[in-house]
């Protein structure tokens, strides 16, 4: 009996200074189901100034602003936006690039880094700028593009959700390849 009250607070004294080394999991998030390929399609709308290609993945959406020539690029599966806005210039090309840069740099308060990097097509006179904003900021990328003459082209990346650079990341990386692509296809229309 002695054996057994032994073996028995020998076992119980095991189980309960064995199980002292919770450790929480960690944050996880959701699995993003992105296509494996991507296809474009141009966008050539009557009566705009310019035109591009953009992926099937998203819809193009334009929008009831005071500019006609705003559209929004939607992802509707990944909750993202890219707000495209147009301008035409009319010897006011350093006011518009000025209020774009400010716009970009508005988000320096929570941005870890801001990269500028240049985009050049002199065949088709287009010259530009892509940002990235490094860190846990509303928008993520930007962009514009401009022949410094006559068109004005910004577009910004949004999500629908709180910023967190570790969750949107697979998404970012994404759309940063669909961006690049919008901005190589863009081309001014007569």
């Amino acid at each position: 009996m002695r054996r057994l009250i032994f073996s028995l607070t020998f076992i119980l004294a095991l189980i309960l200074t064995g199980c002292n080394d919770y450790m929480p999991k960690p944050r996880g998030y959701y699995r993003i189901d992105l296509p494996d390929s991507i296809h474009y399609v141009e966008f050539n709308e009557k009566g705009f100034p310019y035109k591009f290609e953009y992926s099937d993945f998203s819809v193009i959406k334009p929008t009831a602003q005071n500019d006609s020539f705003w559209v929004d690029v939607l992802y509707p599966k990944l909750n993202a936006k890219i707000y495209c806005s147009y301008k035409p210039i009319k010897n006011n090309f350093q006011d518009i690039s000025e209020d774009s840069r400010t716009f970009v740099y508005k988000h320096i308060v929570k941005a870890d880094d801001i990269t500028e990097q240049p985009y050049e097509n002199p065949d088709h006179k287009i010259y530009g700028l892509l940002y990235e904003l490094k860190g846990n900021t509303a928008s993520n990328i930007q962009f514009i593009l401009t022949d410094s003459t006559h068109h004005f082209f910004r577009g910004s990346l949004y999500f629908s959700a709180s910023p967190n650079k570790d969750s949107i990341q697979p998404v970012l990386t994404f759309i940063r390849k669909d961006i690049i692509h919008m901005i190589e296809t863009l081309e001014w229309k007569n």
